[in-house]
């Protein structure tokens, strides 16, 4: 029989709802919970544990405390199954326990007592070392084999004479090494007693949950909760076959999730997934005030130590990329089978999609990212050729695409892939289904691009009487196709755009018109597309002129 239950409880709610609901009488049961199923989102994740434990009959109160202290006690929901009916009451999350209070002045009497000893020790170490460096120095400078009158000795006084010396070297070693062992301990003892002096509070959260059970069963209960320190990013690898004769264009984008977290839990052997839904922004779009217009007011001083500023956010998480290289293929004796990238199955929904993982992940707090495929599809793509020779003569090669995914495509970085090579990364805009996606895929080398510059001229108008100054320029751009086969080329220029009434810009005849103005809402800028032959020449005339009035200044800036 399954019984499901949600509540959602404070901590002075769980003490009123206790105090009228569970019998005082309820006996406290430890449990341990374990990590089942984690769902990240790009801003937060919900995690899922799992407590299974005998139920006796009648009210329990069950205590886990290995719970995060990260999570959002609000969001904490419980759920559950036995062989009896359950009946799920309150939940509350408590902060961990304050550690029982130790004797400080014992603990430091002891620690000091230890310290003494070992100091002690240290002292007959040094004598002992003495007395070995002593004997050394009589064994060398003693005159062993001679009298007091340099008359020989006999045998035996030698050899009484490298006895001493012998014993009193052994006696020293003998004393270093038990009080250096000694010391050891002394130090295991002054470490235990130091670690318990600065001991931690438990940092695990404490959650208490009331159940009632109509007989004794085994139970299992999932509780699920919010944590805000985790986040995935989207990177995308986009590989192009630029196709052949007999095959056109085709491109393969492989969708990347890349989890990171910090919720202080590790998250192991569990089942994840990644979704779309943004949890941090709230529910409702935002409320607007009422704008109003007067004069300025003239600010009050403002008291000294007063604050001027709140506290500004935290500067946004950098993201991280993986870059993945083509693996090298090593010459083999006998047929391989290729190895497939696991992928996530995906949910998709009107609002948000789910990509959920096959199998069993890892991944501990603070252990870095792990990057995740969870979907890929492969489309048909037109080349093109792209340039902007009045920045970069450099000819790149362009692929577009029709996005036909339900999902929409997240803003990301790319890793660029042409015919299996590595050719850099790139990024991806934010693109829904139905939507013309472009990206780069470097450059070009067999077509070759060049802008000349005619003319440039800055003079006067006015028929009697010069009234206005004008500035007039002249380019060339020349395309050359070096491929044996025909294609697309799109180049691209800038025409200035006057803000005033005052400043006048022409586009001259001697322009060769262009197929497209204002691409991509971008003012004044100018595109010249046509299907270049294999071994075409092409020149691409564009002159303009700008006249404004003679007693100002122009200059001509980037936009805004």
């Amino acid at each position: 029989m399954r019984i499901t239950a949600r509540y959602l409880a404070t901590t002075s709610l769980v003490l009123v709802t206790m105090a009228t609901a569970a019998p005082s009488w309820a006996a406290d049961v430890d449990a341990t919970s374990a990590i089942d199923a984690v769902t990240v989102y790009p801003d937060g994740a919900t995690v899922t544990r799992v407590i299974s434990l005998d139920l006796a009959s009648g009210d329990s109160t069950l205590v886990a405390r290995d719970f995060p202290l990260s999570l959002d006690p609000s969001s904490l929901r419980v759920e559950g199954e036995g062989g009896a009916k359950l009946t799920i009451g309150t939940i509350d999350a408590r902060p961990p326990r304050a550690a029982s209070p130790v004797n400080l002045p014992e603990l430091d009497k002891r620690i000091e007592v230890l310290k003494d000893e070992r100091s002690d020790l240290q002292g007959a170490i040094e004598a002992a070392v003495a007395r070995r460096k002593f004997a050394l120095r009589f064994a060398e400078v003693s005159p062993a084999g001679l009298g007091d009158k340099g008359e020989a000795r006999p045998i035996t006084e030698w050899r009484a004479a490298f006895g001493a010396v012998g014993e009193e070297i052994a006696t020293a070693d003998t004393a270093i090494r038990e009080a250096t062992r000694k010391q050891r301990e002394i130090d295991r003892q002054i470490a235990q007693l130091e670690a318990e002096r600065s001991a931690k509070p438990p940092s695990k959260l404490e959650v208490r949950i009331d159940v009632a059970s109509a007989a004794a069963t085994k139970a299992t209960l999932r509780v699920t909760y919010a944590v805000r320190n985790a986040r995935w990013v989207p990177l995308y690898d986009a590989r192009l076959d630029t196709g052949a004769k007999d095959r056109k264009p085709q491109l393969e984008l492989v969708r990347r999730a890349e989890v990171t977290q910090s919720t202080g839990e590790d998250w192991s052997n569990v089942t994840l997934g990644v979704s779309t839904v943004r949890i941090g922004r709230g529910g409702s779009a935002p409320e607007l005030n009422s704008l109003v217009a007067q004069y300025p007011q003239v600010p009050k001083p403002q008291a000294l130590g007063a604050a001027s500023d709140l506290a500004r956010p935290a500067p946004a998480i950098r993201e991280r990329s993986a870059q993945l290289m083509p693996l090298s293929k090593a010459p083999e004796a006998e047929p391989r089978e290729r190895a497939d990238e696991q992928q996530a199955i995906a949910e998709i929904g009107d609002f948000q999609a789910t990509f959920r993982i096959p199998g069993r992940v890892s991944l501990g707090a603070d252990e870095g990212a792990k990057s995740l495929r969870v979907a890929s599809m492969t489309v048909l793509a037109e080349l093109a050729v792209r340039a902007a020779p009045v920045m970069d003569p450099t000819a790149y090669l362009e692929a577009s695409f029709k996005q036909t995914d339900d999902t929409t495509l997240l803003p990301g970085k790319v890793a660029i892939y042409r015919d299996g090579v590595f050719v850099g990364r790139g990024k991806i805009t934010a693109s829904a289904k139905d939507d013309i996606v472009r990206l780069g895929f470097g450059a070009d080398d067999k077509v070759k691009i060049e802008r000349a510059v005619l003319k440039r001229n800055e003079g006067s108008a006015g028929l009697l009487i010069a009234t206005s100054k004008t500035d007039e320029r002249s380019f060339k751009t020349t395309v050359r196709n070096g491929h044996d086969f025909p294609i697309k080329v799109a180049i691209e220029d800038q025409l200035p755009v006057s803000e005033n009434e005052d400043i006048v810009v022409e586009m001259l005849p001697a322009t060769t018109p262009p197929t497209a103005s204002n691409i991509r809402d971008r003012r004044g800028v100018l595109e010249w597309s046509f299907d270049a032959k294999p071994g075409e020449i092409r020149d691409i005339n564009f002159v303009w002129r700008i006249r404004w009035p003679k007693d100002k200044g122009m200059v001509i800036v980037p936009a805004g």
